[in-house]
C-alpha cells in the first residue's frame, strides 16, 4: 500500500514538482490523474472529511471558473465544493495529497515537503 495518494495533473507544474518531492524523499506514492479518472461523489466527500485546508481553496478560481459564471462565494462549504467537482473535476485545485486520515493542498510547494516530514 502507498504511503502517500497524490492528486495530480501532470500539465501543473505545481503537481509535477509534488510528486518530483514524493520521488526524491523515497515515499511510495499512488498516483491519481484525477483528470482521467475522476473522483466520484463518495471519493470526494471522504476527501473533503480528511482535509487540512479550508475546503473552499480545494476549488480553482481560474479563467473555466468564470467563464461558467460562478461565485467563489457560493463555494464555501462542503456540498456545493463536492457538487462543483463531481461535474467539473478540472476546478479541483492541485496537486492534493492524502496520507491516513489527513490530506492537504500540495500549494505552495512546500508544503509537500513539510507534510511528508510529519509522522
Amino acid at each position: 500500500m502507498a504511503d502517500v495518494t497524490i492528486l495530480h495533473n501532470p500539465k501543473c507544474s505545481t503537481s509535477r514538482h509534488a510528486l518530483d518531492t514524493l520521488s526524491s524523499q523515497g515515499a511510495d506514492a499512488e498516483v491519481v490523474e484525477y483528470l482521467k479518472a475522476p473522483l466520484g461523489r463518495a471519493a470526494l466527500e471522504a476527501l473533503v472529511a480528511k482535509l487540512e485546508d479550508p475546503v473552499a481553496d480545494l476549488v480553482r478560481h481560474d479563467p473555466y471558473f468564470a467563464q461558467l459564471g460562478l461565485s467563489a462565494d457560493d463555494y464555501t462549504e462542503a456540498e456545493p465544493v463536492i457538487e462543483l467537482l463531481v461535474e467539473h473535476p478540472r476546478l479541483m485545485q492541485r496537486p492534493v495529497l492524502v496520507r491516513g486520515d489527513r490530506a492537504i493542498i500540495g500549494r505552495p510547494k512546500d508544503r509537500v515537503a513539510a507534510f511528508l516530514a510529519e509522522a
